[in-house]
């Protein structure tokens, strides 16, 4: 039985990989879940491969849970699709789109085919796993959180204080903020300072 291995990367993150053997005559339904087994994404969402060519355009589409548009359109499932049907090159390409409400594009190349399975390996397996997966939330990604000391904190925009609010502006005081009125309280004691003590009559005597 031959082994395809598959090296699987995301489309817009070049550093992570995942190389995956499976068997010739496994489906794209297996391809599928193997995967998501190793990116941890829940797997039961609307995804498809499509045949591509080495420019990456995609080609004939096999679906998993597909639209009744689709289904009308008699696209090919993947559940009864083997990869053996959609390979005729031996760096045969895919491109596979996983979540159509939030799609992350993937690359699929077969980049080896070994003719013999190991004997007590369980395929799909999982050879190499490089780079951490975006991690996804209820609106997709999860963006990264700046912490107090961290270089891209901002304190004020990360409070979101409002300089504008009297009372906030009050308890900034309170913890040493300024926003511009202990400037223009120095630069008033300065004048103080220079006026005190000045008199033109005294100047004038002292002149004669």
């Amino acid at each position: 039985m031959a082994i395809y291995r598959f090296k699987v990367s995301f489309e817009d993150y070049d550093d992570v990989v995942r190389e995956i053997d499976i068997k010739s005559n496994q489906t794209f339904e297996d391809l599928h879940h193997a995967i998501h087994q190793s990116t941890k994404y829940n797997p039961q969402v609307a995804s498809s491969f499509y045949v591509s060519n080495d420019h990456w355009i995609k080609g004939q589409e096999i679906s998993f849970l597909p639209s009744e548009r689709k289904l009308n359109n008699g696209v090919v499932l993947m559940s009864n699709s083997k990869l053996s049907a959609f390979i005729d090159d031996p760096h045969q390409k895919f491109y596979y789109t996983y979540n159509f409400e939030r799609p992350f594009d993937f690359h699929i190349e077969l980049i080896k085919i070994l003719l013999n399975d190991e004997p007590g390996k369980t395929y799909p397996y999982v050879v190499r796993s490089s780079g951490e997966v975006p991690r996804l939330a209820g609106t997709g990604l999860v963006p990264p959180v700046a912490v107090p000391g961290s270089e891209d904190f901002d304190f004020l925009n990360e409070m979101e204080y409002n300089t504008t609010d009297p009372e906030e502006l009050s308890n900034m005081s309170d913890m040493g903020i300024s926003d511009g009125d202990e400037e223009e309280e120095e630069q008033e004691a300065d004048d103080e300072f220079s006026n005190e003590g000045f008199d033109e009559d005294d100047l004038q005597k002292d002149d004669f």
